[in-house]
């Protein structure tokens, strides 16, 4: 696999990230997954801007080169063979003493690798399993959620799922020390009922998912009211008449089953079928992503 190492295309293989780098050391680092259409990132100055932001709060000294990042990606995935692809783009800390630091971090290293995509289409897209998870969500390390190299938390909640006899592609849904619904392993929540958008708000500690904000500018966009707070349960979401997910790889996925970890379940709506709303917002979701790559 070929990489984008600090600007320069290099092999995977022959890539060296120094021991002393805080991103090894001590998770100081943070990263972005988008795709692309027809070659073009989607929605990439917001995943920069949230990038950008986040460095800001953890004291890293780097600002995106959103001018010629387009060009990089584009080389990227040539020199990949890919027409397409997932990308990530990850800016970790860089070299530093051992120890806890006060001073910037002047030299970070910029990683972007590029993936092929699994096929997809919101018309032949299926409906995910989503469970509730046992291991609550962990707290943000900041205010806000950083989309940072901390993972161990969902890496722990997918040990779970595994163990537990998950099938393949179930989602986790994480609640918080309360019971409170927080998110996904890897994407944000949303349900319909009595006509009205769900969503947990970002009180709850969950990452602020550009696709989740992009959503809820599309529910505005058709007119259907949307509602986000901290004190959802699970029984909202078993009661909901629709259930889908967000993340900017599978863009809006159906949940057409909700496991309670306790071998029940129920289809929401009582049908596993894919519901009209979820349905509408998948096929308008592609459509703005692929009309922006032909711009």
């Amino acid at each position: 696999m070929k990489l984008l190492w600090n600007g320069q295309l290099t092999d995977s293989k022959t890539t060296v990230i120094s021991a002393f780098d805080h991103g090894f050391l001590y998770g100081m680092g943070l990263f972005e997954t988008f795709r692309t259409y027809s070659g073009k990132p989607w929605l990439l100055e917001r995943h920069a801007a949230r990038l950008r932001h986040g460095c800001e709060l953890l004291g890293i000294a780097y600002e995106p080169r959103i001018s010629d990042l387009q060009e990089r990606i584009a080389h990227l995935l040539e020199a990949n063979s890919l027409s397409d692809g997932y990308i990530r783009w990850s800016v970790s800390a860089g070299e530093g003493a051992i120890g806890l630091p006060s001073d910037t971090y002047e030299q970070p290293n910029e990683i972007i690798y590029a993936k092929a995509l699994a096929p997809d289409h919101p018309d032949t897209r299926g409906g995910k399993a989503l469970r509730r998870l046992q291991v609550p969500r962990s707290t943000p390390e900041s205010a806000v959620r950083l989309k940072s190299f901390h993972y161990m938390n969902n890496i722990v909640a997918k040990r779970e799922l595994v163990v537990a006899g998950a099938g393949t592609g179930t989602e986790g849904l994480f609640l918080d020390g309360g019971g409170h619904v927080v998110e996904g392993m890897v994407s944000n929540v949303f349900w319909i009922a009595n006509g009205v958008l769900h969503t947990p708000s970002e009180e709850t500690g969950l990452l602020p998912g550009v696709t989740r904000g992009y959503v809820l500018e599309l529910a505005e966009e058709i007119g259907l009211r949307a509602e986000q707070s901290a004190s959802y349960r699970w029984d909202d979401l078993t009661a909901a008449e629709e259930v889908f997910l967000t993340s900017s790889i599978q863009e809006i996925v159906p949940v057409t089953r909700l496991e309670d970890g306790y071998g029940d379940y129920v289809s929401p709506g009582g049908s596993p079928t894919v519901g009209p709303v979820t349905s509408r917002m998948m096929q308008l979701y592609r459509l703005r992503a692929e009309g922006a790559s032909t711009q």
